[in-house]
């Protein structure tokens, strides 16, 4: 939705954010968000507040559990220096409905997320 360009050039650093996620690379998790103390993050159980915070998590939990599929991805572009994108997940066990929201910005050294929202809800 929005500008093609923008929701082309943010679906792909998400898909590169998404195989980080599942892979456990934390150096590429931890480039891909906001390097400011404004930076802010919400988990299942969990939240960061800036950029170190949100780095410390991640080297304390590296992965995802096995099996995550997304779904309903959609990249929201709002004009040619932000975007918003939502997507559904689930794990092999099919326990729970994730949902995820980013908001990415365009900054000189490439698209980061400056804050994220994920959160889980049981399924049946």
């Amino acid at each position: 939705m929005g500008r093609v360009d923008v929701v082309g050039e943010v679906s792909a650093v998400f898909e590169r954010y998404e195989r980080a996620l599942v892979e456990g690379d934390v150096a590429t998790l931890i480039a891909l968000f906001w390097d400011d103390p404004r930076c802010r993050r919400f988990g299942v159980a969990d939240r960061q507040q800036g950029a170190e915070e949100i780095a410390a998590w991640r080297r304390a939990h590296p992965s995802v559990p096995e099996g995550r599929a997304l779904r309903d991805t959609v990249v929201l572009a709002l004009g040619d220096s932000a975007a918003v994108v939502t997507t559904l997940f689930t794990h092999s066990d099919g326990a729970t409905e994730g949902r995820q929201s980013q908001t990415w910005f365009r900054f000189p050294q490439g698209w980061r997320i400056v804050a994220a929202h994920v959160s889980e809800v049981p399924l049946g």
